[in-house]
């Protein structure tokens, strides 16, 4: 088990973020955590960071209930994060090497000094990430995307258990976006892949690896399952109060309005 969240219920300000939450997420499942904005993500994702505690339930990543178990720097280098709020954090002036060396001792900033092997596992992971042209250009001189590239090389230098990526193509065009899905697609592919859970609101990103899908809506969770169940005209049309059409090509979703028909 990666994770399960059991009756999870968070309240914060004096408002119920979230109500009754259950996931379950089996080793060698990729998952899709898809929501509107204001659906809860960004709550869950705390508490997988151990950011937040629920008000209620039960929080068990990688075999460690949140709350109750010291979590440890180990745990915490199990777990890599990617997100536009941590994209903020890092130094402008580090080059993307010394970013993805960090991800190494689970810091913003390199303050140890770096072995042989880590050094070569970073160039390791920059090649891999298509970053390597790249390597000796300062965080801050990088666009978007190779901003993402460099931030997701860097949490795989821990060979984390779990991979957490957060609307990891927003503000990328078509071009960089699917560059980096692919990216991501080769990630979940690999023998050794850490468990992934992506986290869109947009159905056009959900890749063929992603084979499980919850759907979060106003804090509670509206539907979990198959990908290829959840992702259906029927249930996204209930889910968005919206006849919705769902297409599939090249086992990629897309999702385009219905039109009504006036009687």
């Amino acid at each position: 088990m990666v994770l399960q969240l059991e009756e999870v219920s968070l309240r914060r300000d004096g408002k119920w973020i979230l109500q009754n939450v259950n996931w379950k997420i089996e080793k060698g499942d990729h998952w899709v955590l898809f929501g509107l904005n204001g659906a809860g993500k960004t709550a869950i994702l705390n508490l997988l960071n151990a950011e937040y505690f629920p008000t209620k339930g039960k929080v068990n990543v990688l075999g460690k209930e949140f709350g109750k178990t010291y979590l440890g720097e180990k745990l915490r280098r199990l777990i890599g994060f990617v997100s536009s709020s941590i994209q903020q954090k890092f130094y402008q002036v580090d080059n993307a090497f010394e970013i993805v060396l960090s991800g190494g001792f689970a810091s913003i900033g390199l303050y140890e000094t770096p072995t042989d092997e880590m050094r070569e596992k970073a160039i390791s992971l920059l090649k891999e990430m298509g970053c390597i042209d790249y390597a000796n250009r300062n965080y801050g001189t990088l666009s978007q995307g190779e901003k993402q590239r460099v931030l997701i090389a860097r949490a795989l230098m821990a060979d984390p258990a779990l991979l957490i990526l957060d609307e990891p193509t927003n503000g990328l065009d078509f071009i960089a976006r699917e560059h980096l899905l692919e990216s991501i697609e080769k990630i979940a592919n690999k023998p050794d892949a850490p468990t992934i859970i992506y986290v869109t609101h947009h159905v056009e990103e959900i890749l063929p690896v992603f084979n499980k899908t919850i759907l979060l809506k106003a804090g509670q969770v509206f539907r979990a399952g198959n990908t290829d169940e959840m992702i259906s005209s029927e249930i996204l049309s209930q889910f968005f109060d919206l006849p919705v059409d769902v297409n599939w090509k090249n086992s990629r979703p897309s999702l385009s309005k219905l039109q009504m028909v006036e009687k």
